[in-house]
C-alpha cells in the first residue's frame, strides 16, 4: 500500500492528479467513493485529468472513450484498458495497491 493523497483533498466529484512510485494517476471521487486510475489513455496518450467523469465513468477529452472507474474497460473500444488501482481508505488517507 502506498499513500497517494488525503480524501479531504480530492473535492466530491472532483479529480486529483497524484505522483505515486514515478506514475501519474488520476484520483476521483464520486459522493465519497474515491477511484484511482492512470492519466494516459491507453488509444492515445491524452491526459485523463480533464476528462468528464459520469455514471461511474471516465471519458478521455481527444476521442470520447469511456473507461468504467472499477473495472478499467473500454466501453467504446474493447480492445484498450485503462489502468486501475485498487484504492484503501484509512482515516483520512487514501493509500493505493500496486502503484
Amino acid at each position: 500500500m502506498t499513500f497517494a493523497a488525503k480524501i479531504s483533498e480530492v473535492p466530491n466529484f472532483g479529480k486529483k492528479v497524484v505522483a505515486v512510485n514515478g506514475l501519474e494517476i488520476v484520483l476521483i471521487n464520486i459522493k465519497g467513493e474515491i477511484f484511482a486510475c492512470e492519466n494516459e489513455c491507453p488509444h492515445q496518450g491524452s491526459p485523463l485529468h480533464s476528462g468528464i467523469v459520469k455514471d461511474g465513468y471516465l471519458s478521455c477529452p481527444r476521442h470520447g472513450f469511456r473507461f468504467d472507474l472499477k473495472s478499467g474497460i473500454c466501453l467504446d473500444n474493447p480492445a484498450y484498458t485503462l489502468k486501475i488501482y485498487p484504492v484503501t481508505i484509512n482515516n483520512d488517507e487514501i493509500h493505493l495497491e500496486s502503484a
